[in-house]
């Protein structure tokens, strides 16, 4: 059997020790847990500590959630296999975790044999979209989102968005950069703006909006048609 080195992040210890048992019973896989994390900031040292084959992720952690866990680690760790297990089914969060760099995409209330199956595939560097999750207008290959040719709706849900937030023009495009998945370092480059500046942006965007992480951006902004 194929031993696949695996790191958990998900802040539920439940659903967490149920994953567990179900790796144990693999009749395909000898799963190696070699880290768990119940939030994002959790997830960086263990992979650092120790080689990881898998890293099974949630989305939506305290403190630092998935997609910020994404923008850090996509570049340092090539050969990192990513699966998010996620309770979002919305296709804009959908895209944006595949663009931030995971393999695969699992709903929470999946299956054992779909898990499996899920893994197998992204270990063989292909990539996998579970059952019920929201792709509509989205084609996936090698691992990668491309685009809806869905219009992005503006004008007056721009308008209402920002009256109704209290955002600037210029935090509002930020919102948008981040919503692409985009870390710090690269909204910054694409407005000649500081890595810093875009950082107080975020934390005021993030007060403004009443979230704590990237996913809760994503899906107010999706549910706002601004994305």
């Amino acid at each position: 059997m194929q031993n696949i080195r695996t790191v958990i992040a998900d802040d539920h210890q439940l659903f967490m020790e149920g994953l567990k048992n179900i790796l144990r019973k693999s009749d395909q896989f000898n799963f190696d847990i070699v880290g768990e994390a119940a939030n994002g900031i959790e997830v960086i040292p263990l992979l650092k500590s120790s080689y990881v084959d898998l890293l099974l992720l949630d989305l939506n952690m305290p403190e630092s959630d998935g997609f910020d866990v994404l923008l850090k680690i996509r570049d340092q760790y090539p050969d990192l296999k990513i699966l998010a297990l996620t309770m979002y089914d919305e296709a804009k969060l959908v895209k944006a975790a595949f663009k931030a760099g995971v393999d695969g995409y699992v709903l929470k209330q999946t299956g054992p044999s779909e898990l499996n199956r899920a893994i197998d595939v992204v270990m063989q560097g292909r990539t996998y979209v579970g059952d019920g999750v929201d792709i509509v207008g989205s084609q996936f290959a090698s691992g990668s989102v491309i685009n809806s040719n869905k219009k992005d709706k503006k004008g007056k849900f721009e308008d209402k968005f920002i009256q109704k937030y209290n955002l600037t023009k210029r935090e509002l495009e930020i919102l948008r950069l981040i919503t692409q998945a985009l870390s710090n370092k690269e909204i910054a480059k694409e407005l000649f703006i500081s890595d810093q500046t875009v950082s107080v942006h975020r934390k005021n965007i993030m007060r403004k909006l009443g979230v704590s992480n990237i996913a809760g951006l994503i899906k107010i902004a999706y549910d706002n048609s601004l994305i």
